[in-house]
């Protein structure tokens, strides 16, 4: 049984137990319990059964514009559209908040495409993003990380 549903401060050790290999391999950025906990309202998790198999965060940057972050599915739950439904539940959440675009950076930009997405200049991203979080990334100044934006219809 699948089944998405928002995380909870219990949650937080499976979290960082899925995500720890992408976090060594410089793929996904590194956050604390401490982080993780403050933004805990901010992630979609995806149930098979009763095990955590993937997740995925939407990170607010301004009135106009979110942000897709550390969307991580379990590589044995891989193929089975996971990672698509927790994309599909943060643009949601996103239109829901009023957000007008949300934005991704990814190495795999074909997966997010599908999706809706297009392809933008990193010139377009919020400074904030750039000094708050880039400067993490162990590949940091030189990023070899495709943005995309997904532009949200408001609601009527």
């Amino acid at each position: 049984m699948i089944r998405y549903r928002k995380a909870t401060l219990r949650d937080i050790p499976a979290m960082q137990e899925i995500v720890a290999d992408e976090v060594k391999r410089g793929i996904i950025l590194p956050r604390t319990d401490d982080e993780v906990a403050t933004n805990i309202r901010s992630y979609h998790l995806v149930m098979v059964d009763d095990t955590l198999a993937g997740y995925g965060a939407l990170h607010i940057h301004s009135r106009r514009m979110a942000e897709i972050r550390s969307l991580i599915v379990r590589p044995e739950y891989r193929g089975r559209s996971l990672g698509e439904g927790l994309v599909s539940a943060t643009i949601e959440e996103g239109r829901l908040l009023g957000v007008e675009e949300i934005l991704v950076l990814t190495y795999l930009p074909d997966f997010f495409r599908k999706l809706g997405f297009e392809e933008i200049d990193k010139t377009l991203i919020p400074e904030q993003k750039i000094w708050a979080d880039c400067i993490k990334c162990i590949h940091f100044p030189n990023c070899n990380e495709t943005s995309l934006v997904h532009r949200i219809d408001p609601l009527p």
